[in-house]
């Protein structure tokens, strides 16, 4: 089951794409500096994904405005991230969950990806948006059990403004 309103974010290190190669990112070192956006994707390089993390890059300042900080979390490798940052215009920092394991600490774990097409495809992430507040409470959570339809953004910045 996902992870509600009123839930500790558990915490986690993912592997980011860097300036300067990998890097290991913390959320409990991103807690108390600014309220967060993680946004959960199955996959880089698709159409509705790619779509998602656009509309976001091209609207940034609007979360920057609610002093909030977005971040991406799928789990491509953080090279094939890169790549796909790079030829979409993707701005936002892409994190590595490789191994499926955040996506199930967070309950957005598919058991089966699109089994209707008989992917067997276990741990791919639901698409998904949480927030989490400066003190790591999960103040709005989002879960779309359909890959093609996108969280609720309007309900993200309604969340964010509340904290405000």
């Amino acid at each position: 089951m996902a992870l509600q309103t009123g839930d500790t974010a558990p915490d986690f290190t993912l592997v980011s794409k860097g300036p300067n190669g990998p890097e290991l990112v913390k959320l409990s070192d991103l807690v108390g500096k600014t309220n967060l956006v993680l946004l959960f994707v199955p996959m880089a390089f698709t159409g509705v994904c790619t779509q998602e993390f656009c509309d976001i890059s091209a609207g940034i300042t609007a979360y920057e405005a609610l002093d909030a900080k977005v971040i991406g979390i799928s789990g491509d490798n953080p090279f094939a991230q890169e790549a796909w940052a790079k030829k979409e215009g993707i701005t936002i920092q892409l994190l590595s969950d490789y191994e499926h394991e955040v996506a199930k600490a967070y309950g957005v774990a598919y058991e089966q990806f699109l089994p209707e097409a008989n992917l067997i495809m276990g741990g791919v992430a639901k698409r998904s948006a949480f927030v989490i507040d400066k003190q790591g409470i999960i103040r709005f959570a989002h879960v779309q059990d359909h890959p093609k339809d996108l969280p609720d953004f309007d309900g993200v910045k309604a969340a964010l403004q509340a904290l405000a």
